[in-house]
């Protein structure tokens, strides 16, 4: 009874964490269309808050475990990796995406990232992909078609910039999982976390100088930073963090993908963006692929311990 209490507050916590994600997906794109603001002012505000607010907790309950990450060399490289190329550039291009075009497409383009991710494994295990895995590539390639063309292979619906970010956005997610594992096996995902966040928004704060940009600064600016900042970043990411823990990633990652679906509804009732059916049905072909990686290595898991039996 405990165990299936646990899951079921695994399951509902990991939904409030993508929640929050699309949230604040949505309130990036309110900033950018009423409040003259820009990713390269939001995203470095966005990171050196949140960062330094996760960092000084951490140094307050425990200085020494904390500051533990810099003390090999190969650790110091990969948390500054992990900071720049994987965080930072993953935050920057997804609101960049937004800022282009809108938080719903922006989202789903981002969950392009199982299959990616599914393609660097196979490479570095020289393994030619599954069925499963094939019909996945090809529902994802299916629904970024979609979107940025609506069917017409002449002409782009979507800017050319916002089909960029969207496609680097998705790659950067590769190197957020991939990248940190051995730093994941010797320190907590939050205390990382708040490492790369500090790391990555003060290389931008120093990059894109936000001081010299000039956005509308009200309390509907400050509310929707609040939003971004606080619910859609350090809660959204302690709770999917500690989904994980309870129900473990691959349950994580399906529950969590009501982010699109969020960012979705809150661009058309909220920021009354005009989706057209031929959009959805690429949302659809895109979001499809998680639940066939999901069932498909499920299978593979039910498959092995049937042969160990």
């Amino acid at each position: 009874m405990k165990a299936q209490r646990k899951r079921i507050a695994g399951i509902l916590i990991t939904l409030l964490g993508g929640i929050f994600w699309g949230m604040s997906g949505a309130c990036g794109q309110y900033l950018f269309e009423y409040k003259d603001v820009t990713s390269k002012w939001l995203v470095p505000i966005r990171l050196v808050v949140a960062g330094y607010v996760m960092l000084s907790y951490f140094l307050v309950k425990d200085r020494k475990t904390t500051m533990s990450v810099w003390k090999t060399k190969r650790n110091a490289i990969d948390i500054v990796i992990y900071g720049l190329a994987g965080l930072m550039l993953c935050q920057y291009t997804y609101f960049a995406t937004i800022e282009h075009s809108n938080a719903g497409t922006a989202t789903v383009l981002q969950y392009m990232s199982p299959v990616m991710i599914m393609v660097v494994v196979c490479l570095m295990t020289r393994k030619l992909p599954k069925a499963a895995e094939v019909i996945a590539m090809v529902c994802a390639l299916a629904g970024i078609f979609l979107i940025a063309t609506h069917g017409k292979f002449n002409e782009l619906v979507i800017s050319k910039e916002a089909l960029f970010y969207g496609i680097v956005s998705a790659l950067t997610v590769v190197i957020y999982n991939l990248q940190p594992k051995s730093l994941m096996r010797q320190f907590s995902t939050p205390l990382l976390l708040a490492w790369a966040m500090t790391i990555g928004g003060t290389a931008l704060f120093i990059l894109f100088r936000p001081w010299t940009y000039s956005p509308i600064i009200d309390a509907e600016t400050i509310a929707a930073m609040f939003a971004i900042i606080v619910l859609g970043t350090v809660i959204s990411f302690t709770c999917y963090m500690q989904g994980v823990k309870w129900i473990g990633p691959t349950h994580a990652s399906l529950y969590a993908s009501v982010e699109p679906l969020v960012a979705a509804i809150l661009s058309i009732v909220w920021l009354h963006v005009p989706f057209k059916l031929i959009d959805f049905i690429g949302f659809i072909f895109i979001l499809s692929t998680i639940f066939i990686l999901f069932f498909s290595s499920k299978g593979k898991k039910q498959e092995k311990s049937e042969q160990a039996a």
